[in-house]
């Protein structure tokens, strides 16, 4: 067996009370098989604490106000608290560490939702690199017996490509979103017409060209936004409270966003803001792009990190003009990983999402490197 993991992994220690937000409201909690039949064997007061506060027929911990009913007034946990942290369950013991699993490979990832994590990931300013492991494991077949392991080969080789293009510096970052969207959308259709092993995805450059307004093409997709299962009711209100934004038109908002992208290269840098996006399109790119060895959306996960990252600093605008205008370094951090919250922890959600992908027109190559040759304009 393979294991791969970044290379900032193993640093991770949760802050538990000291942490700027918890992990234990919002959503709710999956409590794996063994520990549900240890709690149900738990005597006394507290015994029959669980009793009450578990439902058992879902398998998820009750919640009081969208928050774990184990969650303390101190954002600490009672059964940590009470039976000792072997006590936790599978969900409560690994977050914020993820596992995706393929055919004899093991990547391992931090979530983006955790405020610790995502200080990780976004403040990493050298280029992410991945370290493996291996043993002498061996998966059980029957688990992967309709596993595509020539798909997932060229996946995994063409990440490869797809990270180099990420971390080349010596472009924009802007750039290295359109090319890695015209590589996905070439393999994608080389996929749908049974030429995914004949053509070099590489090689081939995505020339379709679109002359869309950057204004016209954020309210659109941010409608989508706003179609998603809601998790937290501030994240909606939050959202919703930016309609006065696109009221007072075009002009208004693209001067106002100009202000915005001066006061972000002035106050924190443009090479560190470029590094704050490298590193969230190499997490998603990590995360959700050899997934589509299981649904062959190829082209839809690329989407998805390219737009997550759109929209992070988007709202980290709207936050901005919402908040008297005042940039803080801070605010990008936070969107990110309340975005990650909305997004990551919700099947329903990602689900959504690569359907629309893959059949709205706003999303295709050509409107989405518009946006993004516009997005550079505007820092310059």
């Amino acid at each position: 067996m393979y294991y791969r993991k970044p290379h900032y992994y193993e640093k991770f220690s949760c802050t538990a009370s000291k942490c700027p937000d918890t992990c234990c409201a919002g959503w709710q909690i999956v409590i794996d098989e063994n520990s549900l039949e240890r709690y149900s064997n738990i005597s006394g007061d507290f015994g029959i604490r669980l009793l009450n506060s578990v439902d058992w027929a879902e398998g998820v911990f009750e919640q009081y106000e969208k928050r774990c009913s184990f969650l303390n007034s101190e954002n600490l946990c009672d059964i940590y608290k009470e039976l000792g942290a072997e006590a936790l369950c599978d969900t409560c013991r690994l977050y914020p560490r993820h596992i995706e699993e393929f055919e004899n490979l093991r990547e391992f990832s931090l979530s983006l939702s955790c405020p610790v994590a995502a200080k990780m990931i976004l403040e990493c300013r050298e280029p992410v690199k991945f370290l493996e492991e291996q043993d002498e494991k061996e998966e059980c077949e029957e688990d992967f017996e309709d596993f595509d392991f020539l798909l997932f080969d060229c996946l995994l080789e063409v990440r490869e490509k797809l990270f180099s293009i990420v971390q080349d510096r010596t472009i924009s970052i802007e750039q290295r979103m359109c090319y890695i969207l015209g590589i996905a959308k070439n393999m994608q259709e080389a996929l749908d017409c049974g030429e995914f092993f004949e053509r070099d995805f590489i090689e081939q450059v995505y020339t379709e060209k679109c002359e869309s307004s950057l204004f016209e093409v954020v309210q659109v997709i941010r409608k989508d936004l706003l179609r998603l299962e809601t998790l937290r009711e501030e994240w909606k209100a939050n959202l919703k409270a930016a309609d006065k934004l696109f009221l007072n038109g075009e002009a208004w908002y693209i001067e106002k966003r100009k202000k915005y992208k001066a006061e972000v290269k002035n106050d924190i840098g443009q090479e560190q803001w470029d590094i704050y996006k490298e590193q969230l399109l190499m997490f998603f790119l990590y995360t959700y792009f050899c997934g589509a060895v299981y649904d062959d959306r190829i082209y839809s996960k690329v989407v998805l990190s390219v737009i997550s990252v759109f929209w992070i600093e988007e709202i980290t605008f709207w936050n901005w003009e919402m908040d008297g205008d005042r940039i803080k370094e801070d605010n990008l951090l936070e969107t990110a990983y309340r975005y990650a919250r909305e997004i990551e922890h919700s099947d329903e959600n990602l689900n959504l999402l690569e359907e629309i992908f893959d059949s709205d027109k706003w999303y295709k190559p050509e409107f989405l490197m518009s946006i993004l040759v516009n997005e550079r304009k505007s820092y310059e």
